[in-house]
């Protein structure tokens, strides 16, 4: 019978078996009497280790070989005298420990500190690997009484460790080691020029998934390596995450170069909020001050647009292409009010920043005169946005408009004054100049210009006299909630994100004011937005005026509190008009807090408020007043049952509305805290969509627009597409303007056909039809040229004031019948603080406009690109970086305005 040989991997070969016996004579000698024979074995030991080779999938075979020894070679090394023996013995059993050593016993560190081992290193990655693991939990879990001698004993051992990680690549668990340990500090005196970047850009990873304390403790970090090794461009934008005004100025201060100093400038102007709170007063002041006032971008944008060919102005129809309209009735087409109201906003968004247009340009057939009533003051303002950006000669064509004896008009006239003046600063202060003297008029439309053009002109300035200016109007007992409402929007546009106490306590005293008639009307919601403004991305300090608020009586202190902490969500169930308004501002504050930080915590909470049944969702549509009739009897039924049934439903009504309307806003806070992560909110807005309440329904189109700026994902259409054929108005309302939000600026043919077909299927619904044709301005935003994202550099740094504009318009469609389609549609004009240019513009030494060669697409991970001469246009998610090696970029980021500096041997290469 034939023998089966055993597989030759399994077989031993001689070289193995010479080691293991070699090894086995060592172990011999380790456990015998005579240490200075032990001295000898452990040196030979110690070679053999270190110098075995094998694949990185199996275990040394050293290890493997002593690993039956290994609890006899510890027995014998506790029968050692000789200091130096013990320490050499201990170290050679640290290394041994990794493979004979129970888990969790922490044998491999305490052997290392016995052998006082100063070169980790030398053992190998994997046993420092091991060393830090144990490190990590030594260190967390000591006892309090020794944790102060623990963390001494360690430290030498942790920084020789930090220190190799440094030299061999190994970045990334060097950094993992000082974060679990809370001890970034140790990475300072071991960064160099070829490592410092790597562990930057790891660390700004990590503080996305960190508690606030961490995470600005992370980001400190971050800008100080950056500043240390001169990248002041880098320490810039993570100054601007942090939102940290001191350290933006400290960055701009301490930077040495004057050319750096001016793309720093560049890049904070981007900011609408104005991040750089002192005034710089460095030995170019000057030329600093001409950047931050951001008058440089009217004048590069019509350079963009006569590159493009695009200057010539456009008619509606042309924006519409109404020949394309296929309709079996072929509807004839008429001038009516809405229909000239749809038309003004398309052409002004179509042509915004262009200075001219096809409707207000027309002087023998005044545009103005075709609106109706409130229609005029929309129609006027349309004005600001074609001139915006342009402040010397943007006003001279309002002007006239001034001079009128027709309140609408004039008043669409001053907010077209702020709207020019929208993002852009100007020593001479035109807005307040030409505004401040109707904020307290007589007449509540102009006020409603003034009051609304001041907010967007100064929005995110912090600007403490205009404040004063608008706090009269929420003083004034005479003024009419919607203005009211609009002084509330205003002060928080201004103070947005500055966490003022003084503007904050003004709308919450006369929040807490409102009679519930007042509190009743829909203007009110606005109160609560404007308080969450001015906390926006605070988050945790909207603790600090929920603590004021004990003064208050004990009726209201309560229901004042829930106003700011997310912990007192529905705590209780109130029936009265105050607490309907106090429940929205539970949500609305605790949104705008923690707006664009991808706070889990957050999204589950207001996931949970979205899931709370709301009962009454199942009441018929009867209205409350008419009379219940019965097959059997036709007779009305007493006026007693009527009465008890009409409060019962009242009763029902109040309190499914209350839910309501805070699932609304939670739905809206769901996209504003995850902004920018449109794929991964997809799916939880279709989980709204189709088992949410009818609330949440109705604010989810808002919500998925909002996710998706400028960003016409075709998952993104077809959904919000299938939502604006719903038999819900509200709903296909919402669906039809966030389709114009996803596409905005894109000019999408897809989204252009898809608008098209509903401006055909919805061509007998005034209404519907009125939100299509704004959103075909939308998607043609700047003739294809601008954008609407609150992000910038990367989706990484967040323009509150952007945002709180988006957010002015979402919670205004979420009363669209009574706002947008009532008088108050000039709110969408607030849009235009999220309106910017999609361009890269690079400028040479002397801040003139370069031409160089770039690529566009995604540099560096896919291998298709487009070669462009800029200035170019980037699309959302796009990047670029310079195809030729003549210049150098001194932004980090190729976005906006981008100084290049010729590098000295291009004239040789």
């Amino acid at each position: 019978m034939a023998t089966v040989k055993r597989p030759k991997q399994s077989e031993m070969t001689e070289e193995d078996t010479g080691l293991q016996e070699d090894l086995l004579q060592l172990v011999e000698v380790l456990t015998g009497k005579d240490e200075n024979a032990m001295l000898v074995s452990l040196s030979q030991l110690r070679l053999l280790v270190q110098t075995s080779t094998t694949s990185m999938t199996s275990v040394p075979k050293p290890l493997k070989y002593l690993k039956n020894s290994y609890d006899t070679l510890k027995t014998a090394h506790k029968k050692i005298v000789r200091k130096d023996v013990k320490r050499q013995f201990a170290e050679v059993l640290s290394v041994l420990s990794m493979a004979g050593a129970a888990p969790g016993t922490k044998e491999c560190l305490r052997y290392c500190l016995e052998g006082e081992v100063r070169n980790p290193g030398e053992w190998g990655h994997e046993y420092v690997r091991q060393l830090e693991t144990e490190i990590v939990d030594e260190w967390t879990n000591a006892p309090v009484k020794d944790e102060n001698r623990l963390r001494k004993e360690l430290t030498p051992l942790v920084k020789s460790i930090i220190k190799f990680d440094m030299k061999h690549n190994a970045e990334i668990p060097g950094c993992d080691l000082c974060l679990e340990i809370d001890q970034l500090n140790f990475l300072h005196d071991y960064l160099d020029s070829t490592n410092f970047e790597r562990v930057g850009r790891y660390l700004e990873s990590c503080a996305a998934y960190s508690e606030d304390t961490e995470r600005r403790q992370i980001l400190q970090t971050v800008v100080s390596h950056y500043m240390r090794f001169k990248e002041y461009c880098k320490a810039t934008m993570v100054a601007l995450q942090l939102g940290d005004s001191d350290l933006v100025h400290k960055c701009l201060t301490t930077c040495p170069d004057p050319l750096l100093r001016k793309q720093l400038a560049f890049i904070l102007v981007r900011q609408r909020e104005n991040p750089l709170k002192k005034d710089y007063q460095g030995e170019d002041v000057k030329d600093i001050e001409v950047i931050l006032s951001n008058a440089h971008v009217n004048n590069h944008f019509h350079l963009l647009a006569r590159e493009l060919d695009i200057l010539e102005p456009k008619h509606p129809d042309d924006i519409y292409k109404s020949w394309l309209e296929t309709n079996t009735l072929r509807r004839a087409e008429h001038d009516s009010a809405r229909a000239n109201l749809a038309a003004s906003f398309a052409s002004g968004f179509v042509h915004a920043g262009f200075g001219q247009d096809k409707l207000m340009a027309n002087a023998s057939d005044c545009w103005v005169y075709k609106n109706k009533d409130h229609g005029m003051l929309s129609a006027t303002a349309s004005l600001g946005l074609i001139h915006m950006w342009d402040v010397d000669g943007g006003l001279v064509p309002i002007d006239k408009y001034l001079y009128t004896n027709d309140h609408q008009i004039k008043a669409g006239a001053l907010l077209a004054i702020g709207l020019v003046n929208c993002g852009v600063r100007n020593e001479c202060d035109p807005a307040l100049a030409l505004l401040s003297d109707y904020v307290c008029s007589e007449n509540a439309t102009l006020r409603i210009g003034a009051i609304l053009g001041l907010g967007l002109a100064y929005a995110g300035s912090n600007r403490s006299d205009v404040t004063e200016l608008l706090t009269a109007v929420l003083a004034d007992e005479a003024s009419t909630m919607e203005v009211v409402s609009l002084g509330a929007i205003a002060i928080g546009l201004i103070n947005v994100g500055s966490a003022n106490a003084d503007a904050s306590s003004t709308l919450l005293q006369r929040l807490l004011d409102f009679t519930p008639a007042k509190l009743s009307s829909t203007y009110s919601r606005f109160l609560p937005l404007a308080l969450g403004m001015i906390y926006m991305g605070c988050r945790d300090v909207i603790d600090a005026p929920s603590a004021a608020l004990e003064v208050l009586p004990e009726t209201y202190k309560l229901p004042a509190q829930t106003m700011l902490q997310a912990t007192s969500f529905f705590t209780f169930t109130y029936f009265c008009k105050i607490l309907l308004v106090a429940r929205i501002e539970v949500v609305v504050p605790q949104v705008c807090a923690y707006a664009g930080t991808g706070d889990v915590l957050i999204v589950q909470e207001l996931l949970r408020i979205c899931s709370e049944p709301v009962d009454g969702e199942s009441v018929p549509a009867t209205p409350v007043n008419s009379p219940v009739t019965s097959c059997c009897d036709q007779r009305p039924r007493t006026s007693e049952l009527t009465d008890k049934a009409k409060e019962k439903s009242k009763e029902k009504q109040e309190e499914s509305k209350e839910i309501g309307s805070s699932q609304a806003i939670a739905t809206l806070g769901v996209a504003a805290v995850g902004l920018g992560e449109g794929k991964e909110n997809s799916r939880i807005f279709g989980q709204i969509g189709r088992y949410g309440s009818i609330y949440a329904r109705r604010a989810m189109p808002l919500a998925l627009g909002l996710s998706s700026l400028s960003n016409p994902d075709l998952s993104v259409l077809d959904v919000l597409n299938k939502y604006s054929h719903d038999n819900d108005t509200d709903v296909a309302n919402n669906a039809i303007f966030a389709l114009g939000l996803a596409g905005a600026g894109t000019n999408n043919a897809r989204l252009a056909t898809m608008l098209r077909q509903l401006a055909c299927y919805h061509a007998k619904n005034p209404s519907h039809l009125f939100l299509v044709r704004i959103s075909q301005g939308l998607v043609h935003l700047g003739k294809g040229t601008l954008s609407i994202s609150p992000l910038h550099y990367a989706s990484k740094i967040l323009d509150k004031a952007a945002l709180a504009g988006l957010l002015v318009v979402m919670v205004a469609f979420l009363d669209c019948q009574n706002l947008i389609l009532g008088r108050s549609h000039y709110l969408m004009y607030c849009l235009a603080l999220a309106m910017e240019p999609r361009w890269l513009v690079t400028l040479d030494e002397n801040l003139q406009a370069l031409d160089v060669v770039g690529k566009a697409g995604n540099p560096k991970s896919i291998s298709g690109g487009y070669v462009h001469t800029t200035p170019t246009l980037l699309s959302y998610g796009e990047k670029a970086e310079l195809a030729l090696d003549e210049y150098d970029s001194l932004s980090s980021v190729l976005e906006g305005f981008v100084i290049l500096r010729e590098k000295l041997n291009a004239s040789e290469m």
